[in-house]
């Protein structure tokens, strides 16, 4: 706990000056009563409970004196709070290797079907926008709150040639800061699809606008989920695009869906081995300081989604908590003065 005010903390030192005042007091009063007998024999008639019973009122108003000076030291607390303001894109791998049936009934049907429980479980102000990535990327859904049109977009995925998860991010990224520079058109389309140097991507930005990156996971507004077997085979390296995102804040979650043996699937008269990639996606989510999440069953991938969920829409913020500690010493305060007159008729 981080106080604002530290110095005031100096004055709990009154604390066991009060305690031990209170034990003078008391014993001052045990040697009147051994003055004067009556008095000794009337505690004694009124037993062990009493005696104790006697201590709870100066206690309490003990405690609620130390909590009001930690109230006067505004202290800072961490709290998880819902997020209000947050964008998540999702950016889905529709390259042929997701054709694969190692994860029942196939790897794009489990990805939509777990995506779309996903965006149905989500807070209704949380907006979603879709990237759907091949051998390009292709901005399929802008976030949005509509769960409809979010649904509509998964549904029209279209399997391709070719896998550019680095592409992927980088759309999303581009998404979520659309004045970053990014060349939105040399992610999509023919010339997307051949290996390209990321430098060649932030060509546009403004030289006027000078951007000084910021620790990794610190932008608490936007968060990617990247869903994919992991083969990158053209496009920006997914590490060279995870470092951008992680200059700017953003945390990129990876969901690696299959098996690590794979399996061998045909498509477009092309026969090929495909298999999770599961070590560049640990490294793309360690990059960002997010997580890596292994589907190998339509089940595993309901579960991580439901994880997702419950961390990207809380936050936590550095809250000042001076006015709680401030009630709690006003309530000990009056509980104390009600037991004080309840039992003694009086205040203390």
């Amino acid at each position: 706990m981080v106080f604002l005010w530290p110095t005031l903390l100096w004055l709990l030192l009154a604390v066991p000056l009060l305690v031990l005042l209170y034990w003078w007091l008391l014993h001052r009063r045990k040697k009147t009563a051994l003055t004067y007998s009556s008095l000794s024999l009337v505690r004694e008639a009124m037993g062990p409970g009493q005696h104790l019973r006697r201590h709870i009122p100066p206690a309490l108003f003990l405690l609620a004196l130390v909590a009001l000076l930690l109230a006067a030291a505004r202290p800072l607390a961490v709290i998880t709070l819902p997020s209000q303001d947050q964008t998540i894109m999702l950016a889905m791998d529709v390259s042929g290797s997701m054709r694969a049936a190692d994860v029942e009934p196939d790897r794009i049907t489990a990805a939509q079907n777990a995506a779309k429980a996903f965006i149905a479980d989500l807070p209704r102000h949380v907006r979603v926008g879709i990237v759907a990535f091949a051998g390009s990327a292709q901005l399929a859904q802008l976030p949005t709150q509509s769960r409809e049109d979010l649904v509509k977009a998964i549904d029209s995925f279209q399997l391709q040639r070719g896998t550019a998860t680095g592409n992927g991010i980088m759309l999303s990224l581009a998404t979520i800061f659309p004045d970053a520079g990014i060349d939105i058109a040399a992610l999509g389309g023919r010339q997307a699809m051949r290996p390209k140097p990321i430098e060649e991507l932030g060509k546009q930005q403004d030289p006027a606008k000078t951007f000084t990156p910021v620790a990794p996971g610190s932008y608490n507004s936007a968060a990617i989920i990247m869903l994919t077997d992991g083969q990158r085979t053209t496009g920006v390296d997914p590490l060279e695009a995870a470092k951008w995102a992680a200059d700017r804040g953003v945390r990129v979650y990876t969901v690696g869906v299959g098996t690590v043996q794979g399996e061998t699937i045909g498509f477009e008269g092309w026969s090929m081995r495909v298999r999770l990639d599961e070590e560049t996606l640990k490294a793309v989510a360690a990059r960002t300081n997010a997580e890596y999440f292994h589907a190998a069953t339509a089940a595993d991938l309901k579960k991580v989604y439901e994880t997702l969920s419950s961390r990207l829409t809380v936050e936590k913020k550095e809250t000042e908590i001076s006015s709680l500690l401030a009630l709690l010493g006003a309530v000990l305060a009056l509980v104390a003065a009600g037991l004080s007159v309840w039992w003694y008729g009086r205040v203390m």
